[in-house]
């Protein structure tokens, strides 16, 4: 699981996005832009493939199919990127941390997520004391269980619930631009 990071003139930096097996970082590519003001950091060790711009500028250009679907990609990644900005200004800090949670346990396949609270702070664009905070509200529910250095997903339900309307309707775009559920 990556997560591409947005970075102020002040040095300031939270999450914009996150990307799992559905897609790729590099999106300006498609668009004909070489670079990103944005950075991708990877959250949860994956297996990734990686591949040259001029080569994949030149796959995209033989394979129609394949630049197809990377532009359908690139649209349901901007309503993720709306949907955060969305959460960031409406929902509270639980609602948030829990709508994370799980997106990247949508990603990552696993249960058991190496995260500490500086990462999480940084990708909520909180304080580490609102994360801690929210963390035990979530394991309260049972929705979690914390351990030095990561978050054991133990009831999506109860995530689920937290979260709210703050999860879904990128999830909902995925399934409907490109057949992943």
């Amino acid at each position: 699981m990556i997560s591409v990071v947005a970075h102020g003139a002040d040095g300031t930096q939270a999450e914009a996005g996150i990307v799992g097996p559905e897609g790729m970082t590099g999106i300006t590519l498609l668009n004909g832009v070489d670079a990103s003001p944005h950075t991708a950091l990877v959250q949860v060790p994956c297996r990734a493939l990686r591949i040259e711009a001029d080569v994949l500028r030149g796959v995209l250009a033989e394979s129609r199919p394949l630049h197809d679907y990377l532009l359908r990609y690139a649209q349901a990644f901007a309503v993720q990127l709306a949907q955060a900005g969305l959460c960031n200004a409406h929902f509270t800090i639980e609602q948030r941390l829990a709508r994370w949670l799980l997106m990247c346990h949508d990603r990552a396949d696993r249960e058991d997520l190496p995260l500490t609270h500086e990462m999480l702070s940084l990708m909520l664009g909180v304080r580490r004391a609102g994360v801690t905070t929210g963390l035990r509200v979530l394991e309260l529910t049972g929705g979690l269980k914390t351990r030095r250095g990561g978050v054991d997903i133990r009831d999506r339900t109860a995530l689920l619930e937290i979260a709210g309307a703050s999860y879904g309707v990128p999830e909902l775009e995925y399934t409907r631009i490109l057949g992943i559920p």
